[in-house]
């Protein structure tokens, strides 16, 4: 071992960065070795974010100090963090829409080379590490999974000694998120640190061989992952143990509240998936979980939906009554609540307030307007009752929704819809970027909203997630869905299977299918 193996590829000495009423870093110390997955862990609003885009030269510390490599440096900006060899895969992408996969990575490189040349390297990436992308689509027809791709194959590409991962699991399935550790653990034998944010403790214990710890913006220790437990890094994290989520049980099913029949749809485009005669009934009181791979259609079923596309009136039903050409506000005053998959730009509008957006989703079904005028204290004792009900860390609902950290904003708008007890929510990937406490207070939610009679439905990629509070079970796959399971009757290996498009009868696994109710039980 040389001696540079003991300096530390990157050290922080008492770095402080403080925010109009918000000290966000408080001295904090940080040191990543070279070859080392070094996990940062805290709560939702922690510091986390602030910390990393001073390290990429995105933002720049009020006092402190950056050593790279045994030498202090001043990140002034991602091109210069760049230049030292440190690479950022963002928890929000930093895309052009319209522009393509290649174009995109091309404008994150200081001197990218022609473009056929970059499509090959492109490929060449894509093929070593598993990441399949299409060097030539155009970002907006992309899942939120393959644009998380775009990311992590435009760092790699700059053969990065410091690559800095913030929630890079958070739309991956289990089997994506396996093939991406291999791609992590093969960077780090080649000398490559690795800064890895994520709330998925068990991936933590399971990646990562140290682990810095955030509270409030201040440095409360370090740990090794694999000698804690999940529990243990969480308590660590909040300063108290977290209330354990009970798994779903068996409910009394209520009358039908949501239901599609035969629902198709045409590809949009020739890179688009067609949705293929989807069947589906959520009953009053349940919780019914779908799984999928990004990108096989998942997009195109929330839009069905929540309104913004339309077919047929009887094609999509709430409470018996059709309403597949009623467009999403009208659904919203039909009892239909919605969060989307994307929180920034379709969930909310970054640049309004936590008061304005609460207004936006909420005056379909909310007090908030008499006789054309805006009730605006009924909107702010809205918006305040969700900001302190689900925990919302924020200076208060005049602030803007872009300046919460992610697991803030998507308290606050999956707060903003349960809290309008919807006959119907149908939420889209419910905890993605949020802390365990978050997570617990979000599923906490949801059980107890389907308890007063709510239907639900939860698309997300997060098969824990749905085997734990879900009651039925399905997956779409190629734009077709999968009969629905009783969760009780499934492993979470057979939900995989289902997500490739596998029918569990011909993987060996012997059930009995109603496919017309769009249910299924063991076969005795």
């Amino acid at each position: 071992m040389t001696t540079q193996d003991f300096t530390p590829r990157l050290q922080l000495q008492q770095v402080v960065k403080a925010f109009p009423g918000c000290l966000a870093n408080d001295r904090v110390d940080l040191r990543v070795m070279p070859g080392e997955i070094h996990a940062l862990l805290g709560e939702n609003g922690a510091g986390k974010s602030t910390l990393v885009k001073m390290i990429f030269g995105l933002l720049r510390p009020d006092a402190g100090t950056l050593s790279w490599e045994g030498e202090t440096v001043r990140v002034e900006s991602p091109a210069r963090a760049r230049q030292l060899g440190i690479g950022m895969v963002f928890q929000h992408f930093s895309l052009f829409e319209a522009l393509t996969v290649k174009e995109n990575i091309a404008l994150g490189m200081g001197n990218p080379p022609p473009m056929k040349e970059l499509e090959r390297q492109i490929l060449a990436v894509e093929e070593r590490y598993g990441l399949p992308l299409d060097p030539n689509r155009a970002v907006h027809s992309l899942s939120v999974g393959e644009k998380q791709r775009i990311e992590i194959v435009r760092c790699l590409l700059q053969n990065p000694r410091l690559l800095i991962m913030d929630e890079p699991t958070s739309v991956l399935t289990p089997q994506e998120a396996d093939k991406l550790f291999v791609t992590l653990r093969q960077l780090r034998s080649e000398g490559c640190s690795i800064l890895y944010i994520s709330h998925k403790l068990d991936e933590v214990r399971q990646l990562c061989d140290a682990a810095t710890i955030l509270r409030g913006g201040r440095n409360v220790g370090t740990c090794v992952p694999a000698e804690e437990t999940a529990a243990s890094m969480a308590a660590l994290m909040v300063g108290e143990t977290i209330e354990v989520v009970e798994s779903g049980v068996a409910v009394e099913r209520g009358a039908v509240r949501l239901a599609l029949r035969q629902v198709s749809r045409p590809a949009a485009s020739a890179l688009a998936v067609a949705l293929d005669e989807i069947s589906l009934e959520v009953h009053s009181g349940e919780i019914v979980g779908i799984a999928g791979v990004a990108g096989n259609g998942q997009a195109e079923l929330l839009e069905a939906l929540s309104g913004e596309w339309l077919c047929a009136a009887d094609k999509v039903s709430l409470d018996g009554q059709g309403v597949g050409h009623l467009g999403p506000h009208k659904r919203r005053q039909r009892g239909l609540c919605f969060v989307p998959e994307e929180r920034l730009g379709h969930g909310s509008v970054p640049e309004m307030s936590l008061h304005d957006n609460a207004l936006l989703s909420g005056y379909s079904r909310q007090p908030f307007l008499r006789r054309g005028f805006v009730r605006q204290g009924a909107v702010k004792d809205f918006a305040r009752e969700v900001i302190d009900r689900f925990d919302v860390r924020c200076s208060g609902f005049g602030a803007a929704a872009g300046s919460l950290s992610g697991g803030n904003l998507q308290k606050f708008i999956v707060g903003r819809e349960v809290h309008q007890t919807p006959e119907v929510l149908v939420i889209a990937q419910p905890t993605w970027g949020v802390d365990a406490g978050a997570a617990a207070i979000i599923h906490r939610s949801l059980q107890a909203l389907a308890a007063q009679g709510t239907a639900v439905l939860v698309v997300s990629q997060d098969l824990d997630e749905l085997m734990l509070i879900s009651h039925r079970i399905g997956a779409i796959c190629g734009g077709r869905l999968s009969p629905l399971y009783q969760r009780n009757d499934l492993t979470i290996e057979e939900v995989g299977l289902l997500m490739t498009g596998t029918a569990l009868e011909t993987a060996g696994v012997m059930y009995a299918a109603d496919h017309s109710r769009g249910d299924a039980h063991v076969a005795s």
